[in-house]
């Protein structure tokens, strides 16, 4: 089996308004050539298309599911009670209401907080990993580390990866040492 030919990772959102949040998780599995299927699946809205969704995963072999979702943020959890695939929920801020008229998105009334707590605190029994709010690039990681455990390509590149932020680090550490704090902050953050 090959993580680059057949999809192994299914991310998913309650919302078209999510993909701006949910593309950050597709992009990472991109970079790392692992083939991902994207879909909307809404737990309000469409809570027969959720079942399936998880039949589907299941019998495809997907590996993980990265759900995101805002407001009340039920489908991470929704999901995880109809498969036993780990999920990775992705807490979004930035939501659109759809019973409105306006095409304008919207905050979410605590910032976020509201779908961090409602992903992060599911009953025993029915586990979601979480991370942070809008954080979909940190669930693509997260995936790639779960799927690294079945193939030691992914492994090294993974590894790399991490060696590439060190060093990254260390370049722009160097950097702020020989220009000092404000020329520094000036030319990377210019006015």
């Amino acid at each position: 089996m090959s993580y680059s030919k057949k999809p192994l990772v299914g991310i998913i959102m309650g919302s078209s308004s999510d993909s701006k949040i949910m593309k950050e998780a597709a992009t990472v599995l991109d970079e790392f050539k692992v083939k991902h299927e994207d879909q909307i699946v809404s737990a309000h809205r469409t809570p027969t298309r959720l079942s399936d969704y998880a039949k589907h995963a299941e019998k495809n072999g997907f590996k993980v599911i990265i759900a995101g979702a805002g407001g009340s943020a039920h489908l991470p959890g929704m999901i995880a009670s109809h498969t036993i695939i780990p999920v990775i929920g992705v807490p979004i801020m930035v939501y659109n209401d759809k019973s409105s008229n306006s095409d304008r998105f919207k905050f979410s009334a605590f910032g976020g907080l509201d779908s961090l707590l409602s992903i992060s605190e599911m009953p025993t029994g029915s586990p979601v990993v979480t991370v942070g709010v809008n954080k979909a690039t940190n669930a693509g990681l997260y995936a790639l580390k779960i799927l690294a455990n079945e193939f030691n390509d992914l492994q090294r590149k993974l590894k790399q990866h991490k060696q590439k932020q060190h060093h990254s680090v260390l370049k722009e550490s160097d950097e702020l040492k020989k220009l000092g704090l404000t020329r520094f902050t000036n030319k990377k953050f210019k006015k």
